[in-house]
């Protein structure tokens, strides 16, 4: 994918630059790469389409550090470095250890989805004052654009929890408050509705302008396809929310079938240089130290003959060991989802939708179809249908326990996000003891946004 895109700071970095200059546009120097005031008036398609290219790519920077550090903070796997141990200390809590401001490589979390928002804020503004484009066209456009900020904003979401977050960062000079979480996702809820309506409002056929086969090659080259990928973001919101009645209207109306592939769904893309590689590749049986593992508690608790472990998880001839803090860890299963480094990686799949589905009917007391989302799920595995107590609380450690696998590692972290919703971050849930380390409930408020607070106060 070429990376043609704005750079456009985040807050989160605005004090650790000493230039005087820095809110100053400069002329540019990379075409790849141009001023915002070069697109924000009457830009051309082209310049259109490298924003919307640009947008994908910024829409896929959080997958390294998201999925690896909230994957390790609900114990789906381990990130074994045996280079730099705070891979392990910092990020699994050994010894004691908190989520402080201090804490290694948890910045990408916060600062790569706001980057996404800034470069889907740029599309919008572009396509709105362009005379190249029509009216259909535009709501396309910026359709798309607000649900991948939507998506990017549930991601800051999720890792700041209670400290709340940004919404409004329009302006990088005047940022709005920090909204309580429950505010925040309201907002986010707002986003993404605002999202389907454009689309709705742009046409019936092709989306105006190249997407990457990530969407094209699985079926999201429509307007129509695009509002059920919308539509399947709302869902996951809206479980977030604990709006059960809104998850399953979200999901009747995305791209979820009951009879269709649990794969289903839009996905990042990858290529050799100039582009990158997937993040999540690590070679079969590699003879490294540094590799994502899956949780040993992952594979203590499986079903015998889940198709899950057998296609996720390869048994390695030898297995990746490092000490950390005098704490031996050793990871014999490794990630084989992707043949190749140039994989696509689904970033949300039917396969979820279908848990979405289950999960808000049993809460909504629709047991009967909670149950037949759930063999949904459990017959793909090849586990048998459920034969357990038709209760909302069975019905909910069921639904939990199969997104425990079906959702593993993917790009994401719905582990520790689930256990959090559920009140269950705790040892009986979360298995730290080889590890000895601390349950995380959130990340910290990077220390530049409470430093930007403190000059806002006193300017």
């Amino acid at each position: 994918m070429k990376k043609t895109f704005l750079y456009i700071p985040l807050l989160a970095g605005l004090l650790l630059t000493n230039s005087c200059s820095f809110f100053e546009l400069e002329a540019p120097n990379d075409p790849n790469n141009p001023s915002l005031g070069s697109v924000s008036q009457n830009a051309s398609r082209t310049q259109v389409q490298n924003l919307v290219t640009g947008l994908e790519s910024r829409h896929r920077d959080y997958v390294f550090n998201v999925t690896m550090l909230f994957g390790a903070m609900g114990r789906e796997l381990w990130y074994l470095n045996a280079s730099d141990p705070r891979w392990q200390t910092d990020w699994l809590g050994m010894n004691g250890r908190t989520a402080t401001v201090n804490m290694f490589q948890y910045l990408p979390t916060y600062q790569n989805p706001y980057f996404a928002v800034r470069q889907a804020l740029t599309v919008i503004e572009s396509v709105r004052n362009t005379n190249t484009f029509t009216e259909q066209e535009k709501n396309a456009v910026s359709g798309f654009a607000k649900t991948i900020m939507a998506y990017q904003y549930l991601i800051v979401a999720m890792g700041q929890y209670e400290n709340g977050m940004r919404i409004d960062i329009s302006d990088p000079q005047n940022p709005g408050p920090v909204l309580p979480l429950n505010e925040a996702l309201t907002q986010i809820k707002r986003i993404v509705d605002e999202g389907n309506t454009e689309l709705g409002n742009g046409g019936t056929g092709a989306f105006p302008l190249r997407l990457t086969s990530g969407f094209t090659a699985n079926g999201f080259n429509t307007i129509a396809s695009l509002r059920q990928m919308n539509r399947a973001i709302a869902a996951r919101l809206a479980v977030y929310r604990q709006d059960w009645q809104g998850a399953v209207e979200a999901v009747n109306n995305s791209f979820y079938s009951a009879t269709g592939s649990l794969d289903a769904g839009p996905a990042h893309t990858y290529g050799a240089p100039p582009d990158t590689f997937n993040p999540l590749f690590f070679v079969p049986n590699a003879n490294v130290t540094t590799m994502m593992v899956v949780h040993p508690s992952v594979l203590r608790d499986t079903i015998p003959g889940d198709l899950r472990v057998r296609n996720k998880f390869l048994r390695r001839t030898t297995p990746v060991s490092v000490t950390s803090d005098g704490t031996p860890l050793s990871g014999q299963y490794q990630d084989r989802r992707f043949p190749l480094n140039t994989s696509e990686l689904k970033f949300i799949r039917s396969e979820e939708l279908a848990l979405i589905l289950a999960e808000a009917q049993a809460q909504l007391g629709n047991t009967e179809a909670a149950v037949a989302a759930i063999n949904r799920v459990r017959t793909a595995a090849n586990i048998g249908t459920y034969t357990g107590a038709i209760t909302r609380d069975a019905l909910i450690n069921e639904i939990l326990f199969q997104r425990r696998y079906s959702l593993w590692a993917e790009p994401w972290g719905h582990r520790w996000i689930d256990l959090r919703r559920y009140n269950r971050l705790n040892a009986e849930n979360v298995d730290v003891t080889l590890d000895r380390g601390t349950i995380f409930r959130q990340l910290a408020r990077p220390q530049a946004e409470i430093n930007w607070d403190d000059y806002i106060k006193t300017r």
